[in-house]
């Protein structure tokens, strides 16, 4: 029992479930996930060695057999469901997957590119994780045309936004490792103050567009839910970002799990949005 239960923490070290949702996108996180761990173990070692490949909870072997494993699982969902925007979501989630963790110059190896390495955070994270489920729901589910209403367009400006800055703080406490191994992310170009501020002034660039989406709701209720919901989540973001030491690594990665959670929580206001 104790071996199961050191399997299943290792499992939930090596695939990150607080960042996805449902069972197929699960799968796919997992793929993500480990792949970037299998490429990454020699510099996990130093950056983050309490990861289970890094660690040796997981060998290599058995993180290979889950890369290998999760995203044939997913399309084979998708292929059950007889969905072709999740078979296709999946597919490129794969490809965009692979290209940010695998290294083989010059094409791939996006993870060592800012500007590549925020674009595949945005895409797995959020535009892949949105639109192939709303199509399948809208169209495949419901049989209804596919119209991109307010909300979804709200929140892919939103995923975008948020997660850009999640990929720049996850950056942040892996400065050590990463300079040492060669890659140029942009906390080892710009310095990790300036990229914490960006990312911080983003996240709160997002709250503002939303309250500012509110004040134009016709419906009362949403207008004072958008409104006040996304002042308090910025004071609290605000508030909490201030208290970061950005020279220890463990205050920088608590506050990227806080951002995930906040970033959670915008799917129960845009319920909200009119």
């Amino acid at each position: 029992m104790q071996v199961l239960n050191k399997k299943c923490d290792a499992f939930y070290r090596l695939t990150r479930p607080y960042s996805c949702c449902m069972v197929p996108a699960i799968m796919m996180n997992n793929y993500a996930n480990a792949i970037n761990q299998l490429a990454d173990v020699h510099i996990d070692k130093v950056n983050k060695p309490h990861l289970p490949l890094a660690c040796g909870d997981f060998s290599m072997g058995e993180g290979l057999a889950i890369t290998i494993a999760s995203p044939l699982m997913a399309v084979a969902m998708g292929i059950m469901l007889r969905s072709p925007p999740l078979v296709i979501g999946f597919i490129i989630w794969c490809i965009v997957g692979g290209a940010y963790s695998i290294d083989l110059p010059p094409l791939l190896r996006w993870k060592g590119n800012p500007l590549m390495a925020a674009v595949t955070i945005i895409s797995m994270n959020g535009l892949l994780l949105l639109f192939p489920f709303f199509i399948h729901f809208q169209k495949i589910v419901l049989g209804n045309p596919v119209s991109f209403t307010k909300p979804v367009l709200f929140t892919a400006a939103y995923m975008v936004i948020w997660n850009a800055a999640i990929a720049f703080v996850k950056d942040i406490p892996d400065v050590e490792g990463d300079k040492a191994f060669g890659l140029r992310t942009l906390p080892i170009i710009i310095g990790k103050e300036k990229v914490f501020s960006i990312a911080v002034n983003m996240m709160l660039m997002a709250y503002g567009g939303a309250v500012l989406v509110g004040a134009f709701s016709p419906s009362v209720l949403c207008k004072l839910v958008t409104m006040i919901g996304h002042s308090a989540l910025a004071f609290v973001l605000w508030r909490q970002a201030k208290t970061i030491d950005l020279s220890h690594n463990k205050s920088v990665q608590s506050f990227y799990l806080f951002i995930w959670k906040l970033y959670y929580v915008e799917f129960l206001f845009v319920h909200f949005l009119r």
